[in-house]
């Protein structure tokens, strides 16, 4: 299936959610900090607003498919699916062997594949789908009794793939997927792969080591141009092994380059701009002009045709250190700024469902938006503060 998007504005047809994940996000509420929460998280206030989420998705027409429903789709009838899940879960699961003097083979053998192969077959769909969400490592060791074997448990589960847009880019060409910087979160990317491919989707590239990518730093605009952020997340070196391998499909590139701030409230190119419409987009503020601490520079790459010696394939620089707010002018788009206070609650993380119709989570925002002149489409807010306590907002 061809998975192209070709501007941030043009209609949502599938959404991939994960709102549904008690275990994992249970485990990452235990330690808000050390699960890259931003503050404490109530999980049932959390579940009723991001099912009013999805209800709004669905409202417009849009496709939506959970992360764990698709994990158990056709698992039950299609023994293929079955396997597929299996062979996920038992790479997920980890088993260790801690040895003690006089240890038998017996011993030795409940930490084998073998042991692990014939424990996932047995499991249900709900738990195959909790161990590929938790990823536990059981370590077993030598008992005096009963069956001469004890386990201690560790989990590492996937708290923040409420997230689904870090995992992968969906450029003109097709699905990428990422490198996530954060090491809470590296196995996310194979969990979307997975879902990816179970929704007939076709996946045109991943990122490998020791690049990293992550998807709040994109936005396509067009045949002709897209944006993508480097800075904290984002590395400069996985946006031109992109370039190198075509991966892009338009015309031009605008690498939006943090030089100067380098925040974790900051941390995506999504957290200070997001594209409104063909002719306004969102931006922070404190980042506009030249003189200000926290700009953001541009350095433009345009496609020429390629050479085995151009070290990017098919781009070549074209123009660079231009001032990020005076390129989007440029391109013939108006700013509503966004004011300090507002951006650090997510008033530039809105979600464009396309033809005009903006999701936002912070009502001062939501209503400046709706004011601008620059602005003809129409914007819902929604109550989102137990999932923005998570570090991020619709998406």
């Amino acid at each position: 299936m061809e998975s192209g998007q070709e501007h941030e504005i043009y209609r949502a047809r599938e959404i991939v959610i994960c709102g549904r994940a008690t275990a994992s996000k249970a485990m990452g509420a235990l330690h808000p900090a050390g699960a890259l929460y931003e503050k404490p998280v109530n999980l049932e206030r959390l579940q009723q607003q991001h099912a009013v989420f999805r209800g709004k998705l669905e409202a417009h027409g849009i496709l939506v498919h959970d992360v764990g429903d698709i994990l158990a789709k056709d698992v039950d009838t299609s023994v293929g699916a079955r396997m597929d899940l299996e062979d996920l879960a038992f790479r997920t699961l980890t088993y260790i062997y801690e040895p003690s003097p006089g240890d038998d083979t017996k011993l030795e053998s409940y930490a084998s594949d073998r042991y692990k192969r014939l424990v996932v077959e047995a499991m249900s769909v709900p738990q195959l789908v909790d161990v590929v969400l938790t990823c536990p490592t059981v370590t077993v060791k030598r008992s005096l009794r009963d069956t001469g074997a004890t386990a201690s448990y560790a989990f590492d589960p996937l708290s923040n793939l409420i997230f689904t847009r870090d995992q992968q880019i969906t450029t003109r060409k097709g699905i990428v997927m990422s490198r996530l910087r954060s090491e809470q979160r590296c196995r996310e990317v194979d969990v979307m792969e997975f879902c990816w491919k179970k929704l007939g989707h076709v996946i045109i590239g991943k990122i490998p080591e020791p690049f990293y990518l992550e998807g709040g730093d994109f936005f396509p605009a067009g045949p002709d141009l897209c944006y993508i952020g480097v800075g904290p997340r984002t590395t400069v070196d996985a946006v031109f092994y992109m370039m190198k391998n075509n991966w892009f499909g338009t015309r031009r590139i605008a690498i939006v380059r943090d030089d100067f701030d380098r925040s974790q409230e900051r941390m995506h190119l999504d957290t200070v701009f997001n594209i409104l419409s063909d002719s306004c987009c969102l931006m922070f503020e404190e980042m506009m002009g030249k003189d200000k601490a926290k700009r953001r520079m541009v350095d433009e790459y345009t496609m020429t045709d390629f050479t085995e010696e151009n070290p990017l394939g098919f781009y070549s620089l074209s123009r660079h250190d231009v001032e990020f707010s005076e390129y989007v002018g440029e391109q013939g788009l108006n700013i509503i700024p966004i004011a300090s206070e507002d951006q650090l609650e997510y008033g530039c993380n809105i979600l464009n469902l396309g033809d005009g119709i903006i999701l936002s989570v912070h009502r001062p925002s939501a209503r400046r938006i709706a004011r601008s002149k620059f602005f003809n489409g129409s914007v819902e807010c929604i109550e989102f503060s137990s999932v923005t306590a998570m570090y991020g907002a619709v998406h």
